[in-house]
């Protein structure tokens, strides 16, 4: 380690270690600390000293409750705290110097609350700036010469290495390359431009070393417009006032009108000070900042990181949410969906091939068929002469047979069954890994990026918790997002936006209501920064898009926003219940210290009950309300678990039922005939025992949880349909024994029977994975 970076770690310990105090801690010192004195002097017999001791507390408070005073005028604002000072100065002027000690502590510790409650993190958006690239590498005569990336002028020529972000906006010049676009438009999948397509700055080169001919400087490019599109935005979010403000502005005229009519009608100065002193807003001053911090903790300890308390209370009153999509509303990692064979070739054996030649590959769709080929407990073969052409995917050698998987060459004729690859794949919004051997394509595998099996839960809660609109937000192609959008019941898709579009539209319904933007990525950080409330997936998202964020969800589980919303408005609504009702009883006991029926001295205990109460009953947010996710005994848990990883491993159950339905197709052939008997096999001895065992061990665990057996009763009823199919399967196979083969009045049924069990096992495994499995933390 070198003794700059030394240097640098020393300099942020000790900012850690030596944090300045604030005004509000060092006034909280003070307060207590002197009605600390000031009781001990009174019990060793010394009421002088202890009067002199909460005095001096009292005289602590005023100084800087003027100092808030003003400066709340000179911004055109009186809060509560002109109703703390005027009280503890009336204590002062008629020697009232417990209640006024009292009141300072309160006052004191109400704002340090609030302080520590609406504390904000550094909204600059750093990792912006950090991820911009200073350098570029410019190409001349056969020179490459390194040059600040502000020199670049529109027409120079650019060469981009592997793993570099492209500088500013141009035009590939020669040799093909392929991008990670996920920073701009949050799409986890690689995309291949050709010579002379346009490449935005800030996009990362996942490929080879490529070309590129500038088109705009550095300033004019996409990514400086994105930094500043976020800073523009961060400067519009308006502040949040105070609730205790805003009930203030009724409080506290009346507490002075009040103070006012009795010092009039009785003479007497001792009785107005009485009537400010129950009137001190200590339900205000301190029943709001409880309930907010309250909020807080609890959010953070459920995995939601909200930024203070100006935050939780707006987050309590919005209306409007806007989602992204690729890694808010689905997992952002692709899993595959169905696996096609060609005639003669089966769905385990392509899947099992693409995966041997996939594994030593760094892409994101190779992880996924390598992942999806563990869990089907697939054993790979050990490839040869493995190569990989970014863009196009890998070739190689397995089983001594050449191989390639990926893209097909533009030149390939396609088969009849492969053509029908690509009409499922645009219906289903997914993208394609042909599988070639020796030159001709043999199986695919479609990929696709699903919802995640949290997301519909976490939508009704939303819904239920008093949002009214749902709306994704997404760069996305079309297609995909609404399908997406029609799983999960959206108000409105708007799919192939810009961050700049993004923006735009959080700005458009910012005018209709308080509005929620939740995102991962560098491309969402503009809209973050430009909703009411912007919420960050931070477990795995970018730094840029959690600096910008209102609200960081700190575990990769979208069902955590619907906790945060739902203990933010719980939160605000104990807040304003606690405030409320703390000045109503103030009220009563104004009435009461005007007709001199309460003096000040017994008004301030009077108060302090008061407060107590109110903390007490803000106090509530701390407790689980019973309107989140329910707790499950850890051996229902770990059922959870285990039929989870089951449903992971009968994949290749439902593609052989797939396969089956499309063999039959071709008639009622030998082939067609033994697919259908390895699917018998596979139902009789995999499938069946799995859903007897959560009928019989999943279900009445998990009963209890949900509400009684009721809860299961549709699952249970997909079970018995499960089974019926089954038992009609091999009846058909029966049949087929006794006569020597599938007969033609068959087709239609068994080929019907196979597709609508295929949909009801996907089907009924969604559910499941929906309602139940997704209930695990």
């Amino acid at each position: 380690m070198n003794h700059v970076t030394a240097a640098g770690q020393l300099r942020r310990l000790c900012r850690a270690l030596f944090v300045p105090p604030t005004p509000e801690s060092v006034l909280l010192s003070v307060t207590t600390a002197a009605l600390l004195a000031g009781g001990a002097c009174r019990l060793a017999g010394a009421p002088d000293l202890a009067d002199l001791c909460w005095g001096l507390g009292t005289v602590a408070a005023v100084v800087p409750a003027v100092g808030w005073v003003l400066d709340a005028l000179r911004r055109g604002r009186a809060g509560v705290d002109v109703i703390a000072v005027l009280a503890l100065g009336g204590t002062l002027a008629v020697r009232e110097y417990l209640a006024g000690a009292l009141i300072a502590l309160m006052l004191a510790t109400g704002r340090t609350l609030e302080a520590a409650a609406q504390r904000r993190a550094s909204r600059d958006l750093r990792a912006l700036l950090e991820r911009a690239p200073r350098t570029a590498r410019l190409l001349t005569d056969a020179r490459v010469t390194t040059v600040p990336a502000s020199e670049v002028a529109a027409g120079d020529l650019l060469v981009v290495g592997p793993g570099e972000v492209v500088p500013v906006d141009g035009r590939v010049a020669r040799t093909p390359a392929v991008l990670d676009e996920s920073a701009l438009t949050g799409e986890p999948l690689t995309v291949r431009r050709a010579r002379g397509e346009s490449v935005r700055s800030g996009v990362v080169n996942a490929g080879d070393a490529f070309e590129l001919r500038a088109t705009a400087t550095e300033q004019d490019s996409t990514y400086a417009g994105i930094v500043r599109l976020a800073r523009q935005a961060g400067a519009e979010s308006a502040p949040v006032v105070r609730l205790a403000d805003r009930y203030a502005a009724w409080f506290l005229p009346l507490s002075l009108a009040v103070a006012a009519l009795a010092w009039l009608a009785s003479g007497s100065a001792v009785r107005a000070v009485a009537v400010l002193v129950v009137a001190t807003p200590c339900p205000l001053l301190l029943a709001a900042p409880v309930a907010v911090v309250s909020g807080l903790s609890r959010a953070s300890r459920l995995g939601a990181v909200i930024r203070d308390g100006g935050a939780l209370e707006n987050l309590g009153r919005a209306r409007t949410l806007l989602l992204d999509k690729t890694g808010t509303l689905t997992g952002g990692r692709p899993r595959v969906l169905d696996v096609i064979a060609a005639p003669r070739w089966q769905p385990t054996q392509v899947l099992r091939l693409a995966a041997s030649l996939d594994q030593y590959s760094p892409h994101v769709l190779a992880r996924a068929v390598v992942d999806a080929a563990h869990e089907r407990g697939l054993r790979l073969s050990v490839p040869s002469d493995v190569s990989e052409e970014p863009g196009r995917g890998a070739a190689g050698t397995v089983a001594g047979r050449r191989m390639t998987i990926g893209r097909l060459p533009e030149d390939v004729r396609l088969p009849d069954w492969a053509r029908s690859v690509d009409n499922r794949a645009l219906l289903d919004g997914a993208a394609v890994a042909w599988l070639g051997v020796d030159g001709s394509p043999v199986g695919a595998v479609l990929l696709w990026d699903p919802p995640r099996p949290d997301a519909p839960r976490t939508l009704r809660r939303l819904r239920g918790a008093g949002i009214e609109r749902l709306v994704m937000l997404t760069g996305d192609r079309a297609e995909p997002a609404r399908e997406v959008g029609a799983v999960l019941g959206l108000d409105d898709v708007r799919a192939g936006l810009t961050p700049a579009d993004k923006v735009a539209a959080v700005r458009t319904e910012r005018e209709r209501a308080v509005t929620v933007m939740v995102g991962d990525g560098v491309n969402d950080a503009p809209a973050l920064a430009a909703a009411d409330i912007g919420v960050a997936m931070g477990a795995r998202g970018s730094t840029a898009s959690s600096e910008a964020a209102d609200i960081v969800l700190t575990t990769d589980r979208v069902d955590r926003l619907a906790d945060a919303v739902s203990i933010a408005v719980r939160a605000r609504r104990i807040a304003v219940q606690s405030a409320l009702g703390g000045m109503v009883l103030s009220l009563a006991a104004m009435v009461a210290a005007a007709f001199g029926l309460l003096p000040p001295a017994v008004g301030a205990l009077l108060q302090e009950g008061i407060d107590v109460a109110v903390i007490l009953n803000a106090l509530r947010v701390l407790h689980d309300d019973g309107q989140g996710r329910p707790a499950l005994p850890p051996s229902t848990e770990a059922l959870l678990r285990r039929f989870a990883a089951e449903h992971g491993d009968l994949q290749d159950v439902l593609d052989a039922v797939r396969d089956a339905a499309d063999r039959l197709a071709d008639g009622v052939g030998p082939q067609s005939l033994v697919a259908v008997r390895e699917v018998h096999r596979l139902l009789t001895e995999r499938l069946l025992p799995h859903e007897y065992a959560e009928e019989h061990e999943l279900y009445p665990a998990l009963a209890p949880t949900l509400g009684g057996p009721e809860a299961t009763v549709t699952m249970s009823r997909a079970h018995a349909e499960i089974e019926r199919l089954a038992r009609r399967v091999a009846t058909h196979l029966a049949l087929a024994d006794r006569d020597g083969g599938l007969s033609q009045d068959q087709l239609d049924d068994l080929r019907a029977c196979l597709y609508g069990l295929h949909t009801v096992l996907r089907l009924h495994f969604t559910q499941e994975e929906e309602s139940y499995f997704s209930l695990v933390p």
